[in-house]
This record gives C-alpha cells, structure tokens and sequence, in this order.
C-alpha cells in the first residue's frame, strides 16, 4: 500500500475500513520518513496487515480530536514524537523555546508537555476502556522512577502517570509486532507480562518466570538520594539483551517491571524496516516541516552505540550492540535520493548515533552482549575491542561511484578515539580528501581530565593526538578544512577550576564557538543521576555539581570569554577561583583589567 496513512475520518472510510486496528497519535507533525520513530512503526505495522490511522499533534485540550477515526479494534498506540516534549519545548535553562522544528513552520505551541501523560489521559476520557500502549524516547527513558529536571523532583514511571496499558521501551520494530500479533489473537492486554522491550504494571510477581532483581522500592528513591543512585546503577548494568535481568520497581500495593530489552535487529530485519514504501516527506497539510531538512537527504547506516557517554541516554534507548545495513540496501536508499528532483548530488550523511561503528565492538558481543560493568573505550580501549573501518570505507566508496552522486559526506558524530586507535589510515585519508564538507565536527566534549572522567570520554591527550594527525593529513592533502569541536560546560565533575581550563585551551587554539552546550540532565544518563545525587552511581563517591544558575552561568561565559557581554561574569570566574593572572595585557590573559573610574 503507498501513499500517506489516513489522517481524517474520510481517507479511513475511502479505503474500505469501518474501524482502524491501531491510531497512532505522534507529537510531531505527521512525516513518513524512516528518521521519525512514527513512520518506522506504522510502516512495519502496516507491512503486517494491520489498518493504521495517525493522528498528529491533536488538539490536547478536548476529545474531539482523539474521536476522529473512533475506537480502534486493537488500541491507540502514543508517542511525544521523535524529541521528549519537555527538551523540544525548554531550553536548559527552562526557558521557553521559540521554535518547535517538527512542527508546520517550526511554529511552537502544536503539543502539550508532557505530551504523553496529556494524550493518555484524552484518550481515557474519550474511551476509558480503550487499551493504550506508549512507546518513544519520553516514554522509554521514563519507564521506571526517574529523576525529572523540569520540576526538580523524583517521578514515579511514566506508566502510571499516564494510566497507560503497557509500555514499549528501546527500539520497538520487534515488539510492536509481537504486540500487534498477541491482541490480534484476542489476548487481553493485561495478560501481555512476557515480552520483551516492554514495562507493565502488577500487583502479582509469582508469575514471572525467572530472576528478577528487585529494586529499591518508589518511596526509596524519591526520599534517600543514595538509594536513587543505587537503584540507577542497577538499571545501568542491565540494559543489554543478552546479560540482563528483570527489574521490579515496588510502589505502595503495586509493582512496575520491565522485561528485558529487546534483542537486536538482524541485518535483515534491519533492511526490511527501510525499505518500506515511506513517502520520504511531510504531509500535503503542512507548508513546511523543518526537521526534514536534516533528514531527506542522508541516509541511517548503523544503530546503537558502544561509546557509552555518560551523558548521552543511547545506552538506555538503543543499547551498545550496533546494528548495520547491509551495502545492497544503502545503495537502493540511494538510488531513491537521486530520483528526487531536489537532489543534488550531495548525499548530507551516511551515519547513525556514531558513523565510524559498522561493527560490534567485539567477537564476544555477537553472543554474550555487552560486558555490563566495562565499557569498550574508556577509560582506554579494550585489549577485545576491534578497530576496523574496511566496511565502512567499502561502503562510502560504492555510494559515491553512483551516477548521479556528487559527494557523500559524512556529519554525524565521528567517534575520534576510535578512529585514531585505528592502525590502518586508509579511512582517515579517505574521509579527509573525499567526506568532509569544509569543517570535520568531532565531540571532546571538555578538556579538563577530572570532567572527561565523569563524562566518560577518553583523556584530553587523545584528543590532542587526533587532532594533531588531522591536521597533518589535511596539510599532506593540500585541505583547509576545520575541526570543529563540540563542548560541554557545567558537566558533574567540572567546577570553575576545570572551565578555566577548557577556555585556556579555546584561548590557545584561536576558536570561540559560537554556540554553547550546558549540560542537560535528562532521564537516563548516568550524568544525571550523578548531577541529582551528587554521587558516581558506579563508585558512590561525591561529584562536584554546579547548580546554581550564578555558577552555571559563569563557566558557560568562560567559553566566550571574549564576548563583551560575558565580561562582568568571566572577572568574577577568574576572581572566585583565584585565577587573577588570566586578567591583564598578556597574550595568555582571557580578559583585559576593569577599566579605572
């Protein structure tokens, strides 16, 4: 079947359904495009043989909108959409954004926050026994207690926050299906405690099977700061298919569990999920959806990450087993971009979480998983990991011989430790003469060792060394392309000593970003926990935590410190913390002395 889902009550009826089996109910403005969670859903549902209707961005503040296709036979299936409502609507510093880029015209005001407890919650009153199933980023890094930035409190799992049926965690291409399948059949949902990538809610733990750990209990976690960073560190440890075991989350007369996560895709599976009949682009309703922009022209190769930042929520969403398509599918995606008639010849990117990962970050986790309490390149690399990038340099040369292709360049993230453990140099020369567009993007995050520690990035004389060969390589090419490296203030770890640093090394290498990154703590990371906790889950030592918005601000301003507007904050920096010889004339100070009267 091609051609967009139906949106209104009408296409449904122009179809031949009197009643859809599933209404998708999104966040975002409704695109059919393989990089929105939504489309990938209600493709491989449809690919089933099941009737699918979205409904996009409804009007939150009646049920009219929930009424439109009526009662669906097996349930409404509910999402935020491809950003959680509460990062797409604040800024870090909780203040409102002006934008919303996956809406008509990046027009903000189109969802509600905390749009999948308010979706639900219509739903419940437009039909109080229709099952309702969440899934997405809101709903997969909230499934069980959580510390929530927003309103600096401990919330309970969004399951019960929302009165949600079950909840659909990670990846959800398998499980939605075996889902879809299990009410088809005419299973009650209740009785759907056994799959995996999912949470559910029981009064009753005699049934599940096998070993659970049981976590501290909701009250625990909501009232003792260590007991939260206790039961995080249990969460973290057990976020692979392969090593992981239940987890049951006590609250007063009830239990949350989740199963464990999904396995990952085969390449196969992979494969069939994009290769789907996707329209590529927003629908006819809308003038514009900025967030295709991104999008419509790269192409996704891999999924999951074995980096494991701590500040990044990928191991809780997608895992550390990466997943790949194969060639013969990314050259046919291809072929589809160069049919467009707004392609250019420029395919944008050829990547994922991290583009360099197009293989497992070892033999053992094809079978076993991802070792639970190690990680594969901190704080240096595994003496298993392997450090290979044939298939990728295979894979970027096939797509650039396409006729029709001008250049393939590659954006996303670059993991440069790993392309710098790399023996072979082949893909370095390769990206450096044929996959950079003017400016290479690369992601120390800080320089301040202590920091690097807590990000769980590799040390500051890695980075040193990556740089110093790129610019060599550059220079052996006869390139002038810039190294843009992306930072971080206000991480736990970094106090006003650690940013000091980091802006004496902007200093020294001449760049000012024009942009700055403060730290964002989001449900799961293990950065978050350690900015509410004030601990290291891994090790319950203390961390430093900037809090205050004064300090915050300070060490953000240090990274522009010569921006004039930063002034008065980067004197007060440089005093507080005893750094008075980074004021004056000297080619060394950041800043000049006030000015006398």
């Amino acid at each position: 079947m091609s051609g967009f889902l139906p949106v209104t009550r009408q296409e449904m009826i122009e179809r031949g359904w009197e009643q859809p089996d599933f209404v998708y109910v999104s966040g975002d403005a409704y695109v059919d495009h393989p990089s929105f969670g939504a489309a990938i859903i209600t493709r491989v549902l449809e690919s089933h043989g099941y009737k699918v209707c979205m409904l996009a961005q409804p009007n939150w503040k009646t049920t009219e909108d929930f009424k439109r296709f009526g009662k669906p036979r097996l349930g409404f299936l509910v999402s935020s959409g491809n950003i959680d409502s509460m990062v797409n609507h604040y800024s870090v510093s909780k203040r409102r954004r002006k934008q919303d880029l996956y809406s008509n015209n990046g027009e903000s005001g189109h969802r509600p926050d905390r749009a999948v407890i308010v979706y639900c919650q219509k739903i419940r009153e437009a039909y109080k026994d229709a099952t309702i199933i969440i899934g997405g980023i809101e709903a997969s890094l909230r499934r069980l207690g959580h510390y929530d930035y927003w309103s600096d409190t401990v919330r309970q799992s969004i399951l019960v926050d929302s009165s949600a049926d079950l909840l659909m965690f990670g990846m959800g291409e398998n499980s939605i299906v075996e889902i879809a399948d299990a009410l088809d059949s005419g299973i009650d949902v209740q009785y759907l405690t056994y799959l995996d990538g999912t949470v559910y809610r029981t009064k009753d733990l005699s049934n599940i099977g096998e070993e659970y750990i049981v976590l501290p209990s909701f009250e625990e976690i909501k009232n003792d700061k260590k007991a939260y960073a206790q039961s995080f560190y249990k969460q973290y440890l057990n976020t692979d298919h392969y090593a992981s075991k239940i987890l049951v989350e006590p609250y007063q007369g009830f239990y949350i569990v989740q199963n464990h996560p999904n396995r990952p895709l085969t390449q196969m599976e992979f494969d069939d999920a994009y290769s789907l009949p996707y329209m590529r682009t927003y629908h006819p309703m809308y003038d514009y959806i900025p967030a295709i922009e991104e999008v419509k022209f790269s192409l996704t190769s891999n999924r999951g990450c074995f980096g494991a930042c701590n500040f990044c929520a990928l191991n809780f969403h997608q895992g550390r087993i990466i997943q790949t398509r194969s060639h013969e599918s990314l050259i046919e995606e291809a072929k589809i971009l160069i049919q467009d008639p707004n392609f250019k010849g420029y395919i944008h990117d050829v990547g994922g979480p991290t583009a360099n990962f197009r293989q497992t970050a070892c033999d053992k986790q094809k079978e076993h998983g991802a070792c639970p309490t190690r990680q594969c390149l901190w704080p240096k690399p595994c003496k298993n990991l392997k450090v290979d990038h044939s298939d990728y340099t295979k894979l970027l040369k096939e797509l650039r011989s396409l006729d029709g292709v001008k250049k393939v360049f590659v954006r996303s993230g670059i993991r440069y430790d790993y392309l710098y453990y790399d023996k072979d140099d082949t893909f370095f020369r390769e990206l450096v003469q044929n996959h950079i567009s003017g400016q290479l993007k690369v992601a120390p995050e800080h320089i301040s060792n202590q920091v690097l520690d807590k990000m769980g990035k590799p040390r500051k004389d890695v980075y040193f060394k990556f740089v110093e060969k790129y610019e060599k390589l550059n220079k052996e090419y006869n390139k002038n392309q810039y190294l843009v490296p992306y930072l971080m203030s206000s991480h736990p770890g970094s106090d006003l000593n650690a940013a000091i640093e980091l802006a004496e090394y902007l200093r020294d290498i001449h760049h000012q970003p024009e942009q700055v990154q403060d730290f964002y703590p989001t449900p799961g990371t293990l950065s978050t926990a350690m900015y509410y906790t004030g601990l290291d889950p891994r090790d319950m030592k203390p961390v430093y935590v900037a809090k205050t918005p004064k300090e915050k601000a300070m060490q953000r301003a240090l990274m522009q410190y010569k921006n004039p507007r930063n002034y008065d904050l980067v004197y007060e920096a440089l005093t507080i913390a005893g750094r008075t010889d980074l004021i004056g004339y000297d080619s060394k100070c950041l800043i000049r002395p006030k000015k006398k009267g």
